[in-house]
C-alpha cells in the first residue's frame, strides 16, 4: 500500500503493523461513541448533518449510504466535541476511489467553534492523505501534542483535484477520561495492548499506520 509524506520533508515511516481480528480492530476506532454528536458540527456538508454519520463503528465503514459531501468547493470542516478529555493516537480517512477523496488533512484541538477563518492559524499537525477506500490506512498523531483533548477540529483543505470532497468514514483512536468528584475512569481505545509499537516491515493484509509533520495555509470563509 502507498504511503504519505510529511509536509516538512521528513519522509514517512510506517509504524509496526498488528495483524488482528476485526472485532479488535473495532475496538481500537471506538471513540466515536465518546462523541457529543448533538453539538457536532460540520461546515460545508451538501447535505444538513450527513457530517456526524461517518462517525460510525469501523465494521459499518464501508456501509456507503452514509456519507458526506462538500457543498461549495473541496473543503469540509468538522467541530468534534468530546464528553470526556482524549489522548487521540490515530486516524482513518476513508474516501472514494476517485479525486473527491481527501489529499490534505489539518488537525486542530481544543478551539470550539471554529470557523474557516480559524484555519489560517497554523494547526496542531498536518498530514498529506493517500486514498483509502478499505479504512485501513491510519495516520498517527503526535501524542504529546493531542493528549488533553476535549475538542478536535479537521479541516480537510484539499483532495486530489476533484470539484467537491466525499467522505464514507473517519475512525479515531485513543483513550478517553470521564472526570468524576471521587474517581476518574479511563477506557483504552487500542486494539490488544502491544508496549512496543516497534518498526517492522510492511507485510500483505497487515494495516498501515503513518506519521507525518505540522504545517499551515488554508482559505476560506465562514458559513
Amino acid at each position: 500500500m502507498s504511503h504519505g509524506h510529511s509536509h516538512g520533508g521528513g519522509g514517512c515511516r510506517c509504524a509496526a503493523e498488528r495483524e488482528e481480528p476485526p472485532e479488535q480492530r473495532g475496538l481500537a476506532y471506538g471513540l466515536y461513541l465518546r462523541i457529543d454528536l448533538e453539538r457536532l458540527q460540520c461546515l460545508n456538508e451538501s447535505r444538513e448533518g450527513s457530517g456526524r454519520g461517518v462517525f460510525k463503528p469501523w465494521e459499518e465503514r464501508t456501509d456507503r449510504s452514509k456519507f458526506v459531501e462538500s457543498d461549495a468547493d473541496e473543503e469540509l470542516l468538522f467541530n468534534i466535541p468530546f464528553t470526556g478529555n482524549v489522548k487521540l493516537k490515530g486516524i482513518i480517512i476513508m474516501g472514494e476511489d476517485d479525486d473527491s477523496h481527501p489529499s490534505e488533512m489539518r488537525l486542530y484541538k481544543n478551539i470550539p467553534q471554529m470557523s474557516f477563518d480559524d484555519t489560517e492559524r497554523e494547526p496542531d499537525q498536518t498530514f498529506s492523505l493517500n486514498r483509502d477506500i478499505t479504512g485501513e490506512l491510519e495516520y498517527a498523531t503526535k501524542i504529546s501534542r493531542f493528549s488533553n483533548v476535549y475538542h478536535l477540529s479537521i479541516h480537510i483543505s484539499k483532495n486530489f483535484g476533484a470539484d467537491t470532497t466525499k467522505i464514507f468514514y473517519i475512525g479515531l483512536r485513543g483513550e478517553w477520561t470521564e472526570l468524576r468528584r471521587h474517581e476518574v475512569t479511563i477506557c483504552n481505545y487500542e486494539a490488544s495492548a502491544n508496549p512496543a509499537d516497534h518498526r517492522v516491515h510492511q507485510e500483505p493484509g497487515l494495516w498501515n499506520r503513518l506519521t507525518t509533520g505540522s504545517g499551515a495555509g488554508a482559505k476560506g470563509q465562514p458559513l
